[in-house]
């Protein structure tokens, strides 16, 4: 049965707004929990006022009582355990027919049934005619559960009166059960809310509300405004929850609000189908730029002034889809500033974030990736602090924002390992000539196939003449955009997101390949930080964007308490409220600020087994202010290291988004990876000659 089959929307038909008053005859009826609508299908209220209702008294005190509206029927029976009779003040436990000293119960609705039950009967009267000793007064709370199969379970409630002057207190929440239908993982649907109505004689109490069932981690309880609230009958309290499945297929819970009524607590049924979208994923692109201030490119032709922005439309240009991107990845290139400053970009339509994208001094010529979640009418906006300057912006992959791309495909989803060096043209003692490109491939093993994207640091050191280089697949010619940006005589790296090809010449290990091209010549460096897959490799991370938020700075003792000195390693803790359980990864700017000597920064996650790797992250000269995109991977306290090499320098740290384990694909937790380092290998590496482009 499909989660719309089983979860059609309950309705209260009939039901009085005023309290009804004593001696009460009545049959109340939750549907709580219960799956499969067996034996009864939504909550409702039997009373003389709305139905045709009888309660028949037989001789062995078995209770039958049968309601009738408009044709449809609710029936129950009791009878107390063989050779017993009902006793106020007693509880009885019960099954279908009654036996090892239980007693018998049987409810069922218009053909529904059910042959293996379990529940109790609470009395709280039973008097009796003087003559025949037949019970003709009588008040009970029940609880009845279904056991036939595995799918009809769950737990029906409610109260039955008859000549009684005994109150009763109830709530029915609705609708229930409540379906959320079809819902991409891990992507929270719209809050849905759930109604409860006081519908006994008497006021009814709540306390907290909670969730339970087989699956809770699949609902998120939002809000209650029941929770110690006393209701009078025909008052109304509600409760909001949402759902975000965590798997493929049905997931199912239980909404719980306790309550003072003899059950105790009211029951809800949740249910939501998860299936797997690309929400999160990674979409490579080949680069292609989309402003030039200089020729007018996507913006004015003229420098971006002291102060003032520029917003530039990412979406529906090179590449990027119109509909759907959640952030693009985009490097952006300083040429000629006029001033000492620095460039935040961060989504349109919002309020400017103190944060920084790209840091540079005057005169500087210099790149950096910069990932930015996408603002209002698919733009974002390029802020230049002081001075003047030209800026270059080129796309080079999207972050899916929600399902709507997975008409292009599944996308990608990050995996981290252990930064290690891949090549360094200076152990070689030659650098790579100008209009020369490097190709190299890596072997991951049996996951070469499922590799989309190599994520690498790549830096441009003491080039000789003021250029650029490309990374892209390799094939086809130079693309017309930069990765990397460099002056003459200095070190400049860049994080950057390749996308790759499958490496023919390699021994047949179909291993993704790439290619690096300098416009001038410089020596390179490699550094490999983590792979895009194609979102099938287990533990794969997606990624949730956000405005840029600064969580550390030196120079005020945010996040770090002090300058760094030379060889000391610095931690970083990770605001707990931009975390989730399954956050793995920041995606971070990260800034030198005028260190006192040549020095390297290293990241990597704190506390944990991962020693510092061999890679930079960043490579500032003495007085510098330098940045570098950086995927910080988080220890087990939520933390990570920040070394610095020679010098004092001061460190800031703006975060942009997170990445985190996608339920879709991850394995179960007892089996997950948890070293660093240790979710990819790298089998085998090769780097070709330099060839002219």
């Amino acid at each position: 049965m499909s989660v719309a089959g089983a979860c059609a929307l309950a309705v209260l038909p009939g039901m009085a707004l005023a309290a009804p008053t004593a001696p009460y005859t009545v049959l109340t009826v939750d549907v709580g929990d219960q799956t499969g609508g067996y034996p009864i299908n939504r909550s409702d209220v039997f009373d003389r006022d709305n139905s045709t209702i009888s309660v028949v008294a037989q001789s062995n005190d078995r209770l039958a009582v049968d309601t009738n509206r408009a044709g449809s029927y609710v029936r129950l029976s009791i009878q107390p355990p063989a050779g017993e009779q009902w006793t106020a003040g007693q509880t009885y436990q019960a099954t279908w027919q009654g036996d090892g000293g239980t007693a018998a119960m049987d409810l069922a609705s218009d053909g529904r049934g059910c042959g293996h039950v379990s529940g109790w009967i609470k009395v709280r009267q039973a008097e009796r005619d003087g003559d025949t000793g037949r019970v003709d007064a009588f008040a009970a709370a029940y609880e009845y559960s279904c056991r036939d199969s595995t799918y009809y379970t769950g737990t029906v409630s409610g109260e039955l009166r008859w000549n009684s002057s005994v109150d009763y207190a109830v709530a029915h929440g609705e609708p229930n059960p409540v379906s959320f239908n079809y819902q991409e993982i891990a992507v929270p649907s719209a809050a849905r809310t759930v109604t409860f109505r006081s519908v006994g004689s008497a006021p009814v109490t709540f306390g907290a509300a909670s969730l339970g069932g087989p699956t809770p981690e699949a609902f998120a309880l939002l809000g209650s405004d029941c929770t110690g609230r006393t209701l009078t009958p025909g008052q109304t309290c509600t409760v909001s929850v949402a759902a975000n499945p965590t798997r493929e297929g049905v997931q199912q819970a239980s909404l719980l609000l306790a309550d003072d009524s003899a059950s105790g607590t009211r029951r809800v049924q949740l249910a939501v189908e998860g299936f797997r979208g690309v929400t999160g994923s990674y979409y490579p692109l080949a680069p292609k730029r989309l402003m030039d201030t200089r020729s007018g490119l996507g913006a004015p032709k003229a420098k971006i002034g002291p102060g003032k922005k520029v917003d530039l439309q990412v979406t529906g240009r090179g590449g990027v889809p119109s509909s759907g991107v959640g952030s693009v990845v985009l490097n952006v290139t300083v040429v000629g500033p006029t001033a000492g400053s620095f460039l935040t970009l961060y989504p349109a339509g919002q309020s400017r974030p103190t944060a920084s994208s790209i840091n540079f001094a005057k005169s500087w010529l210099g790149s950096n990736s910069v990932t930015v979640k996408v603002g209002s009418g698919g733009k974002v906006s390029v802020y230049n602090h002081a001075g003047s300057t030209d800026v270059v912006v080129d796309v080079t992959g999207v972050w899916a924002g929600n399902n709507s791309l997975s008409s292009r495909g599944s996308g990608g989803q990050y995996q981290w390992i252990k930064p290690f060096r891949l090549y360094d043209t200076r152990d070689d003692g030659a650098p790579l000539p100008a209009n020369y490109y490097m190709e190299s491939w890596l072997s991951f093993g049996s996951v070469n196939a499922n590799v989309r994207a190599l994520v690498v640091n790549i830096t441009a050191v003491s080039p000789r003449k003021a250029g650029y280089l490309t990374a892209w697949n390799g094939q086809g010619d130079v693309p017309s955009a930069s990765t990397v940006n460099y002056p003459a005589g200095k070190v400049v790296p860049n994080l950057a997101i390749v996308e790759t090809v499958e490496c023919t010449e390699c021994g047949g290990k179909r291993a993704p390949q790439f290619a690096i091209y300098t416009s001038q010549t410089t020596h390179l460096v490699v550094d490999v930080v983590g792979v895009i897959d194609d979102g099938t490799v287990p533990d794969g991370l997606r990624f949730t964007p956000m405005s840029p938020t600064r969580i550390a700075d030196s120079r005020i003792g945010q996040g770090l308490p002090s300058v760094l000195g030379p060889t000391a390693v610095g931690k970083v803790t990770a605001p707990a409220s931009m975390l989730t359980p399954s956050t793995q990864v920041l995606a971070m700017n990260v800034t030198a600020v005028t260190p006192t000597s040549n020095t390297v920064l290293t990241v990597w996650p704190a506390d944990s087994a991962m020693t510092r790797p061999t890679a930079s992250n960043l490579n500032p000269a003495a007085g510098q202010t330098v940045s570098n995109a950086v995927l910080g991977i988080l220890g087990p306290t939520q933390g990570f290291n920040v070394y610095n090499h020679s010098g004092n320098t001061h460190v800031v740290a703006d975060v942009v988004g997170t990445l985190w384990v996608y339920p879709g694909t991850a394995t179960p937790p007892t089996s997950r990876a948890t070293t660093p380092g240790s979710r990819l290998k790298v089998t085998d590496s090769g780097v070709g000659a330099p060839s002219p482009r």
